[in-house]
């Protein structure tokens, strides 16, 4: 492996610990024990799913206890709008466009952060445990420090993250939330072993669950390494004139086209109004946030509908079946039995919108089956998310296809230096 991709591996690394610290620094004005008490008694509501996605955070109340989720409802909320407005589209295609649609992301982060940290400290200035106050402050002065902190550690965040996708490997605010999951391991380890030997747990079920939790997995990535290859011939010139280049002779297309993107959106829509409600003193509003709880079913039947929603949209926007048609035609190639341009881009659309079906099911029951076995048998200890899984494995794998990429390229800069 090269200096190179050894130096960017190194600086992901370095960008993920500095993550890590701030997950460490307390926003001032709280008391930690109380907070902690309290997440351990909701963890399986939105304080959980928090706790989760920002690596144990919230229990801390840490200055990036909102972790990356305002940053990507703000991308949720331009990609909607670019797919309504031609005008938002058209800029993100062109490269100055671009710079001004993630400077617009940013600025929507900034107030969606802002909106969020004020609901979260003031609801967090109404609780109590045993008697004592979460907030150890003037509530008004506490509002104000939060927001200012909360907005510096979320900001300090989103450039993490950007830095790691410029100069590190793979997708920066995907590793962030990569490791805020993987940094939770431990300790999820831990309170079960805990578990097992204060005979909570009986070890048949322990061994039931701890197959389930492998089958998942295994599955999650048998179907993210799959793909429908579509095949491609080309014509007897165009291959003698490219017999020295490697020429594609199919098209690969994911059954997942649309990644991990649709489990982590839907997560960021419902988390977002289950903060605000729950800031909120009235006890309609107040139901209403504990209806959303990600262990209701509710929360998980539009988890489920959404997923599936932006599986559809997100393979909309990463799957071109027209440019990838223009560009097989340009390079002489074709697919068999169908003729180049509208036929070729028809055919394409047709099996990803196909696989599309598959990979949305799949994604969806992912996402929602460790809560459907959780009702079924009323094992509580089942621990395990099935969004968590998946962020993981495709993020791992994503990341490992990315490094082989970049070693791959090195390679071949390396033959076309000495002139082979």
């Amino acid at each position: 492996m090269s200096k190179v991709i050894l130096g960017k591996i190194f600086i992901t690394l370095a960008f993920l610990f500095a993550y890590r610290i701030l997950a460490h620094i307390t926003t001032p004005g709280v008391d930690v024990t109380v907070i902690k008490s309290i997440v351990s008694q909701y963890s399986d509501g939105v304080l959980g799913l928090f706790n989760m996605f920002s690596g144990n955070a919230v229990e801390r109340f840490s200055i990036i206890s909102l972790g990356i989720m305002p940053y990507i409802t703000a991308s949720i909320i331009m990609e909607l709008l670019s797919a309504t407005f031609p005008a938002l589209a058209k800029m993100k295609k062109e490269r100055d466009g671009m710079q001004k649609y993630m400077q617009i992301i940013r600025y929507a982060t900034i107030v969606i952060t802002i909106i969020q940290a004020v609901s979260v400290s003031i609801g967090l200035g109404s609780v109590q445990d045993g008697g004592r106050g979460a907030v150890v402050i003037e509530l008004p002065v506490f509002v104000c420090v939060t927001v200012f902190s909360m907005l510096a550690g979320t900001m300090l965040l989103m450039w993490i993250g950007e830095q790691i996708t410029q100069r590190g490997v793979g997708n920066g605010i995907s590793l962030i939330i990569f490791a805020g999951i993987v940094s939770g391991i431990p300790s999820v380890v831990g309170s079960i072993f805990d578990l097992l030997n204060t005979d909570q747990i009986n070890i048949v079920v322990f061994l039931v669950l701890f197959t389930i939790v492998i089958a998942i997995i295994l599955v999650i990535i048998v179907v993210e390494l799959s793909e429908r290859r579509v095949q491609v011939s080309y014509a007897r010139k165009i291959i003698m004139q490219n017999q020295n280049k490697r020429i594609m002779n199919y098209i690969p297309i994911k059954i997942n086209l649309s990644g991990v993107i649709p489990p982590i959106f839907a997560s960021a829509i419902l988390v977002f109004p289950s903060t605000l409600l729950q800031a909120s003193s009235n006890e309609i509003l107040r139901n209403v946030a504990d209806i959303l709880s990600p262990n209701g079913y509710l929360f998980n039947a539009l988890m489920f509908l959404l997923v599936i929603f932006f599986a559809y949209f997100y393979s909309s926007i990463a799957f071109n079946a027209k440019d990838i048609a223009d560009n097989l035609k340009r390079q002489g190639g074709f697919i068999p039995g169908m003729r180049p341009g509208e036929n070729t881009v028809n055919f394409l659309n047709k099996v990803a919108s196909n696989l599309t079906f598959w990979g949305s099911i799949y994604l969806a029951l992912v996402t929602t089956l460790p809560w459907i076995i959780i009702k079924l048998t009323g094992l509580q200890q089942f621990a395990f998310g099935g969004t968590a899984a998946l962020i993981v494995v495709q993020v791992a794998i994503d990341t490992m296809r990315k490094i082989e990429a970049q070693v791959y390229m090195n390679k071949y800069r390396t033959l076309n230096a000495i002139g082979l």
